[in-house]
């Protein structure tokens, strides 16, 4: 390997590290000790902690180490390694931080609820962003979309929301799985944020008999390129060239304004994209 990728790879386990210590000072120093739950394997290991007392990061690591056992032929041994060094440092400063934290830093639910949960999104969100992977209930609805058409999302969702509640028979306490369900969507939200909300990029395509107008205002104020794409109009049995632009967030509102000064009578189509990589965008981490 050359310098450049060595630093790279440091820089991205760096970040990774980072990221899960950030993750585990949310459960244990806000979440924990306000008996507060949350979805994944995390939410399984703080039940089993409130029920017996045996350290969530022991747990962690051994309910991640079940699953990437099943996993191994489903989803390949690349993903199964760097999935268990990922849960095996979590692990780790899960269980200094239950020894550090004996108390919470916050002595008030509702505090404990966001910031714990702020916390956790925005530290496996940087991982995540990095290459880290904390597994989970992520392998769980990976390994059944391999073989049954149900979505990611809706496996996830459901496995937290079953595991928040049986959290009612260790704990019995309403006021405590309804901040626990908050912690899962806050967590949600934030983690998603911090993956793709500050880098959310925006695809046009636009039709419009004018489009060489259009890109050049965009190439001449914005600074950014555009493509042309050949189509073909169904009613009009027409060749068209249709406009394909990529922009990020902040470029959206001036590029529709754009378009609606040169050709007010233009077809737009604006969509979300999860991902854009290459020149002006994002480099590819992972």
């Amino acid at each position: 390997m050359d310098k450049k990728h060595v630093f790279m790879t440091i820089k991205n386990y760096l970040f990774i590290v980072i990221g899960l210590a950030i993750f585990a000072l949310g459960w244990t120093a806000f979440l924990i000790p306000m008996k507060l739950t949350g979805g994944g394997v995390s939410g399984i290991a703080a039940i089993l902690f409130f029920a017996t007392k045996l350290p969530i990061g022991v747990t962690t690591f051994a309910i991640n180490l079940v699953l990437l056992v099943f996993a191994w032929k489903i989803l390949g041994p690349r993903f199964c390694i760097s999935t268990l060094i990922s849960t095996a440092i979590l692990s780790l400063f899960l269980s200094f931080g239950q020894q550090i934290f004996i108390e919470p830093l916050v002595d008030d639910m509702a505090m404990s609820t966001f910031i714990g949960a702020a916390l956790s999104a925005f530290g496996v969100g940087l991982a995540i962003n990095y290459g880290g992977n904390t597994g989970g209930t992520d392998i769980v609805a990976m390994m059944i979309g391999k073989y049954r058409n149900i979505s990611y999302g809706r496996v996830t969702l459901y496995s937290n929301i079953l595991i928040i509640g049986s959290s009612w028979f260790v704990i019995d306490s309403i006021n405590n799985l309804v901040y626990s369900m908050v912690v899962m969507f806050f967590y949600i939200f934030i983690s998603d944020l911090v993956i793709d909300g500050y880098k959310q990029t925006f695809q046009f395509f636009v039709f419009s008999s004018k489009n060489q107008e259009i890109a050049d205002r965009i190439n001449k104020d914005l600074g950014r390129g555009a493509s042309f794409l050949k189509g073909y109009g169904s009613y009009t049995k027409k060749d068209k060239d249709v406009l394909l632009i990529l922009s990020h967030r902040n470029d959206k509102a001036r590029i529709i304004r754009i378009i609606r000064e040169i050709d007010s009578n233009a077809f737009i189509s604006i969509s979300k994209t999860s991902s854009v990589f290459g020149k002006n965008f994002d480099k590819i981490k992972v």
